[in-house]
Parts: structure tokens; sequence; C-alpha cells
């Protein structure tokens, strides 16, 4: 019998038990429907986890692995070389270089031109205008067509002799340059062409964002006198930080991996004056057959590419607001 003034609960745990005390012990069904829930659960990502591994993970070691062999191709089999690749590829004279230097100024000024256009161009969707809808449409229209209908496009455009290019600048009494064929614009070209494209998408999801923003901040603001810019830098920036930093994450990613505005506008030429690594990986595997030197820049745009977003990452946990 208990001791006067004790109290026996179904929660306590008797004594040696191991238990901590208060805490009421599963029955056999509750155990049996957890390990149910978690085998349907794991049914349910097995196909989306098998996919991301084939399709994802599996290449990616892969061309790491033969980022350390030599093969054409035609050899049964690829040969180890060591660090071969990598010696010669950061070699003097290499055009790394030269790619790099393409890749940051294309990725650069498209991530910017469509940040500051979209957010232009959503504010003003904001506004709720007459025929907003259409504007919508037409706007985010060139982001649904692929990279090579856009290349074919923006050629016709570029065209000197009767494309767009010609007759705007014969409004002004001056002659186009030769955007696709001449070293000095070839990857202004491409970069126009790309931002083109991805300048609807950033539009809209700016135009969203704004509609989402609590109106009772601006009320406050609008109270104590903030108009104008005053108003938008301190109030609307920072409440769009998280959707600029999501922009600029996946705008960086998609801009360094452009591939078919590029063979379809110029070739990575004339020369190598709009090379960038996408096209030198396609450059050195698929007509120099040398897939390890392939494999190995590929390699060095994914490290590249990772250390810019966790750059990127460690700069948002101090910048971007999300409250």
């Amino acid at each position: 019998m208990a001791a006067l003034g004790q109290l026996v609960t179904p929660d306590a745990a008797p004594p040696g038990s191991g238990r901590p005390p208060g805490r009421r012990r599963q029955s056999k069904q509750v155990r049996r429907r957890n390990r149910r829930e978690g085998l349907l659960f794991c049914l349910l990502i097995l196909p989306n986890l098998a996919a991301i591994v084939v399709f994802g993970y599996y290449p990616t070691l892969y061309n790491v692995v033969l980022s350390f062999t030599d093969w054409d191709f035609v050899q049964p089999a690829p040969v180890l070389v060591g660090l071969e690749n990598y010696t010669e590829l950061f070699r003097s004279g290499s055009m790394l270089m030269e790619a790099l230097t393409n890749t940051a100024i294309f990725v650069a000024v498209a991530v910017v031109g469509t940040l500051i256009g979209g957010m232009a161009i959503g504010s003003l969707l904001a506004q709720r205008l007459k025929f907003t809808g259409l504007v919508r449409t037409i706007a985010f229209a060139p982001h649904m067509l692929p990279g090579a209908a856009i290349g074919v496009l923006w050629l016709f455009m570029f065209d000197p002799n009767y494309g767009l290019s010609r007759w705007l600048f014969a409004m002004v009494g001056m002659e186009s340059p030769h955007w696709t064929t001449t070293s000095d614009f070839s990857l202004w070209s491409v970069t126009i062409a790309y931002a083109w494209q991805r300048l609807g998408f950033v539009a809209i999801i700016y135009y969203t964002a704004i509609l989402d923003l609590p109106q009772e901040v601006y009320e406050a603001a609008s109270l104590d006198g903030a108009r104008g810019w005053p108003l938008f830098r301190n109030i609307t920036l920072p409440l769009l930080s998280p959707v600029t930093f999501f922009l600029t994450v996946t705008g960086i990613i998609a801009a360094a991996q452009t591939f078919d505005i590029i063979a379809t506008l110029t070739n990575g030429g004339p020369g190598t004056s709009s090379t960038t690594l996408p096209w030198m990986i396609y450059d050195q595997a698929f007509v120099d057959f040398d897939i390890g030197a392939s494999a190995t820049t590929a390699t060095v745009m994914f490290v590249l590419l990772l250390l810019v977003t966790l750059v990127q990452t460690r700069y948002a946990s101090k910048r971007v607001h999300y409250s």
C-alpha cells in the first residue's frame, strides 16, 4: 500500500526501470503505427531519392573520377593519370582564365541587370495599372521558351543587315555593330539575350513578393513622413531581401551553366571571346575528345559554384531579413 501523501499515477516510472519519470510508455499499437508510417514515408521518398542519387550524385562523383584519367571515347577504358589534367588546366597560357573571366562578366551583368530590371518592372506591375495582366503574360513569356529558340530570335534581331539592331541604330544615324561575329560584342550579345529571357521571371517573382508585403509597415512609415526613395530603400528593400537572396543564388547558378544560347548565337567565338566554362567543357569533350580535361574543368566549375553558394549563404545569415 502506498504511503500516506503519495500518489501513484500511470505516468510514474517504477524504480530501477531506467525510464525517465513522467514519460508514458508507448503501447504496441502506437509503436506498430509509427513503424507503418515510417515505412510509408520511406516508400514515398524512395523514387525521388533514387532519381537524385542516379541522376545527380552519381554523375557528379563519376565526373570527379574521370578528371583523374585520360580518355578519348575510343579507348576501351579511361587511363589513370593522377593530377596531370589539373596541372595542365592551371598552367600558364591555359584557356581557363579567359573562360573564367568571360563567365564572371556574363554572370555578373546578367544577374545584376535582371535583379534591377525585374524589381523595377515588378514594382510597376504591383501598382495594378490598366492591362497589368496582359503585361505580366508578355513579360513572363520569354522564360517559357527554350534557350535555343531565344538564340535564334536574337540572332535575327542582332543581324546588322536586316535585323532590329540595324533599324534601331539607323534611327540615330549609326551603323549596327556585328554583334555575334566580332570579339568586341559577342559576349554582350549572349548576355543581352540571356537577360531578356530571365527578366520576366524575376519581375513576376518580385511582383508576387511585393503584393505580399505587410501593409501595416507602410502605413506606419507613411505616418512618420517616409516617401519615395527613402521608403523604398529602408522598408521595401529589407523586406524583399529573402526574395533577392533566392533570385541571386538561383540566378548565378543558372547563368553560370548557360550553354544553349551561346551555342546558337556565337559558338563560343569569334575565337574564344564568348567562351564560358560550360562551352569550354563542351569543346574539350566533343571537339577535342579529351574527356579527362573536360571532366577536370567541370569539377573546377562545380567547386567554384559551391564556394559562391556557401559565401552567399554565410552573407545571407547576416543581411537577409526573414521577419
